[in-house]
């Protein structure tokens, strides 16, 4: 008997194989053999940490929906399909790319944005003459461009910022007659611009900003029919002049030449009529400024920190869509004409900002009264000497509408996982949204606020849906300015169709949403599909074979063949099935039993419950790892729970491993971890609840109960040593390579306790002969503001590379900065600030009182911490002792808690309310000298 089973379970399996192999054999001839082999070739140059093309190689590419590959919806005469999109968005690849992606012929789209792959690019992508969209922006990419990409014949849209791309523009490029978008910023491209580049008769966007590009500014690049946009900023062009002609570009809305080092006189560009942004600032421009009057569309204009002499023209006035005018910091002189301001009728979404400061102002011409939402900065004139103008030069506060946190809808419902109420229904209605990441790269306006409705009115049109779909979820301004926001499309019912979540997503992966002036080009970060809308994406339409019928009737029988062995191949399994499940239960009991000292194994049903299933009541946050959760265990404690998103999930052995050496980490300034999950295909981390949530929103100007100084310090004191513990005591030590505000929590006593540490985040340890490297090289995730400078030149992370990153938040916790806002770093603008001796200028004024001697000693190291070389920063043991001793020097420092202030009123300073913003202050020198930090002049200072 068992012989005979066995010899019928051999055949039926050896059938099966059989006609599987043949079924799958004739599926692979739907894709061309070569692609198939460039495909292979494709994947194995690329690391993939988290899987996300384990079904690169299983099936046929275009028949068995490989991820991220779309191919022609029919056989073309030579009986096979062919790849038209490869879009690997987003997924944390890492490797290189491979010069056979120049196999697949009929490309139109290539995307690997915002992934980490590294080396050069591809010569051979030169040959994909159906090429439309080249998208590789957000990686870490090096070499140089190849000018083979100059002949590609159909190319719109080239998109390589955001990576470590160096030497020249290559002069093939002013072949791309069919590219309207041509974005470089944020790499180390050298050399001349191209004058040839005015051949280029499409083009609508040229970003190169952030670059070392040097040379003259081609006065060519006027000649060019349709350009939108010129944004250069942050590069140097040697002291070259800006040329005249710019002044007749008729189609041009936004020229951005600031930080250039740019000299001669301003361009009179008065015969711009569709100009919306203007900004020269931050070069050595002399003379006037030209009389004549922009454009009316116009709304910003900034030429601070220049040597401009003359007097303030009057054709600012009366300019209706104006919302900054920024002068400081130039020799300007005479009076000012209120007329600039007066007569502005603004709604309550609307703000106009003048910044005058630190010219020769005598007098303002006209009323002085201010317009409700109209503010004026004067201070460091010579006119902040009348006492009664004395209303214009106090400190300066940010303008709130830079930045805008979730903006949630209305709860009158409990909706389950997926779903939200819905704002396309007045009542309770549960609808599942599409999230969308998005950002306006060159956007022509400052305070995005009065342009809300017009951007929701257009991106709704753009992609064919009504206007209360769309919910915009947050925004905040990034450096450049640059604009990113999280959008949810809602459905008209509760869910969106399958066709139509289709739709949108071609859209948006398409870049077919028609541009807008005003708005810019625009970038897709990211679009999310929840849970309900995973099988929206259908596969690929199978092909009939070039045999016809004939090819359908043999695919049949291979089928039905394959269909009857399995049917009896699992009858025989049968058996097995109790055995191998008995198996499985003992595994998982065996999980569940595992021990690692000091932290509980929770089942995944339990941390289900403490969160009423995860419901988006009890979402507290969410970061790169995943959402984090306010749950309730059932012996009434509170606890932070983050639960890993896909592409967040590790290796069993990993995560364990990092449970293990979290367990070993206790500081009181660490957040503690409670327990984990690793059960039912989820991974969760289980930590102590923090009451007062995070350090960046109790700087912010919503914040409650402000932060005194008194308790800033103590916040400072406690975050420095938690790190400390982590490089010297915990064992392995650890970099935690993302200190920042965010990351440091405060308990209900306001205990600064530092949170996002793990095994991710290793410091080297000793080789074979006991050598141990004082560096890590990585793949930094990071953020921006708060990641060492040295590391895009060395590409190397070490303890000091956190001790910057405290800095900037010691900068934060004194000034109520964000290290980037609008456009501007808060290191440069304090370095500028010290420099010019006016320290209590960028004091949060939320702060209240404070002891100046102390201020001074905390910024001072701050600064410190934040040179631009390595060597020069201090140790964090010496951060933890120069705390303790400006502790030391503090009254009742012993006793540094949220309930004192400093009361000794010889010792305290008052932010100044007078006509001069400059304040005597024990003055602590700190050798900057070197660093590209320092302005010969002193910026507009924001202390929020």
């Amino acid at each position: 008997m068992y012989q005979s089973t066995a010899w019928t379970y051999g055949i039926c399996f050896i059938s099966w194989l059989c006609c599987s192999s043949l079924l799958a054999g004739a599926q692979n001839s739907i894709t061309h053999p070569e692609e198939v082999k460039a495909l292979e070739e494709i994947k194995r140059s690329l690391i993939d940490p988290n899987n996300n093309l384990r079904n690169w190689n299983r099936g046929d590419p275009c028949t068995s929906n490989w991820t991220g590959i779309v191919c022609s919806n029919g056989t073309s005469n030579d009986g096979y399909r062919y790849v038209l999109k490869l879009q690997l968005l987003k997924m944390e690849l890492s490797g290189n790319l491979s010069s056979k992606l120049g196999r697949l012929s009929n490309l139109t789209i290539l995307n690997f944005m915002w992934n980490n792959i590294s080396g050069s690019i591809p010569k051979e992508i030169g040959n994909l003459a159906s090429l439309e969209l080249l998208l590789l922006n957000g990686n870490q990419l090096t070499g140089p461009l190849p000018e083979e990409l100059g002949y590609l014949p159909k190319l719109d849209r080239i998109q390589i910022d955001e990576n470590n791309i160096s030497g020249p523009i290559p002069i093939s490029f002013a072949n791309l007659n069919k590219t309207r978008h041509f974005h470089m910023n944020n790499n180390s491209i050298s050399g001349q611009i191209p004058p040839e580049l005015y051949k280029l008769p499409s083009l609508l966007h040229l970003l190169l900003d952030n670059n070392n590009l040097s040379g003259y500014l081609p006065p060519e690049l006027s000649k060019m029919p349709l350009l939108r946009i010129l944004q250069l900023d942050n590069n140097n062009f040697n002291g070259a002049t800006i040329p005249a002609s710019y002044g007749d570009m008729s189609q041009l809305v936004k020229l951005s030449l600031r930080n250039c080092n740019l000299q001669g006189e301003m361009p009179d560009m008065s015969r711009v009529p569709e100009l919306l942004y203007l900004d020269l600032s931050s070069n050595k421009l002399n003379g006037s400024i030209p009389p004549d009057r922009l454009s009316e569309n116009i709304t910003t204009i900034d030429l601070s920190n220049n040597h401009l002499t003359g007097e303030i023209p009057i054709n600012f006035t009366g300019l209706p869509h104006l919302q900054r005018l920024l002068i400081a910091n130039n020799s300007l002189g005479g009076s000012i004409p209120s007329s600039i301001w007066q007569n502005r009728t603004l709604n309550k979404m609307e703000n106009f900002t003048v910044e005058l400061q630190h010219n020769e102002l005598s007098n303002i011409t006209g009323s002085t009264d201010l317009p409700p939402n109209v503010t004026v900065w004067l201070q460091g004139n010579p006119l902040c000497s009348n006492p009664n103008l004395v209303q214009f030069c106090g400190s300066e506060s940010e303008d709130e509408s830079k930045s805008q946190g979730p903006t949630n809808n209305k709860s009158l419902c409990s909706c389950p996982p997926s779903y939200e109420d819905s704002p396309t229904s007045d009542g309770c209605a549960c609808a599942a949204p599409l999230l969308v990441g998005y950002r306006l790269k060159s956007p022509g306006f400052s305070d995005f606020l009065p342009y809300k409705s017009d951007f929701e009115g257009y991106l709704t049109s753009g992609i064919d849906l009504v206007l209360h779909q769309l919910h915009i979820d947050s925004f905040e301004w990034e450096e450049g300015p640059r604009l990113k926001m999280y959008l949810k499309l809602f459905p008209e019912n509760n869910l969106f169709n399958d066709s139509e979540v289709q739709r949108l997503v071609n859209l948006f992966e398409s870049w077919d949403i028609p541009d807008k002036p005003i708005f810019g080009p625009y970038e897709l970060l990211n679009l999310t599909l929840l849970d309900v809308y995973k099988d929206a994406i259908p596969t690929p339409q199978r092909s009939s074979l070039s045999k016809g019928a004939l090819a359908g009737i043999v695919l049949g029988a291979i089928a039905g063949a394959v269909t009857l062995s399995t049917v009896v191949f699992l009858l025989i399994l049968r058996r097995h099935v109790r055995k191998i499940n008995a198996i499985t239960r003992k595994r998982r009991a065996s999980k569940a039993s595992m021990k690692i000292d000091g932290v509980k194994f929770f089942s995944y049903g339990e941390l289900a419950t403490a969160t009423n299933n995860f419901n988006s009541s009890t979402q507290a946050g969410q970061g790169g790892y995943g959402k984090v959760y306010k749950g309730i265990l059932v012996d009434g404690s509170v606890v932070a729970i983050k639960r890993a998103q896909e592409g967040s999930l590790q290796g069993e052995k990993e995560f364990l491993t990092e449970i293990e050496l979290l367990s070993r980490l206790h500081h009181r300034n660490l957040v503690s971890l409670v327990g984990y999950c690793d059960e039912e295909c989820e991974q969760m981390l289980v930590y102590e609840f923090m009451s007062n949530g995070t350090l960046r929103d109790n700087l912010s100007a919503n914040a409650k109960d402000p932060l005194n100084f008194a308790m800033r310090l103590r916040i400072a004191l406690g975050s420095a040593k938690g790190i400390l513990y982590l490089h010297t005591d915990a064992n392995p030590p650890i970099f935690h390579r993302d200190i920042k505000a965010s990351n440091i929590l405060l308990d209900s006593k306001y205990t600064a306790k530092v949170a996002d540490f793990g095994l991710s985040r290793l410091a080297p340890v000793a080789d074979i002969e006991g050598i141990v490297p004082t560096y890590v090289s990585t793949v930094v995730m990071g953020t921006p503001g708060y990641l060492d400078p040295e590391y895009f030149l060395t590409h190397k992370l070490t303890d000091k590379s956190d001790v910057y990153s405290l800095g900037v938040v010691f900068l934060e916790l004194l000034t109520g900065m964000q290290p980037i806002s609008h456009g501007k770093n808060i290191v440069r603008e304090v370095n500028i600030a010290y420099q010019s001796g006016m320290i209590f200028s960028i004091i949060d004024g939320q702060m209240g009182s404070y002891p100046s001697e102390g201020v001074v000693k905390f910024l001072t190291l701050a600064l410190k911490c934040c040179q631009q070389e390595t060597d020069a920063r201090p140790s964090m043991a010496e951060v933890v002792r120069e705390l303790e001793s400006i502790c030391s020097m503090m009254p009742e420092a012993d006793a540094i808690t949220a309930d004192h202030m400093f009361i000794d009123v010889e010792k305290v300073v008052t932010p100044p309310s007078s006509s001069s913003s400059t304040v005597k202050y024990p003055y602590v020198s700190l050798d900057v000298s070197g660093s590209n930090l320092v302005s010969e002049v002193t910026p507009v200072i924001k202390p929020r």
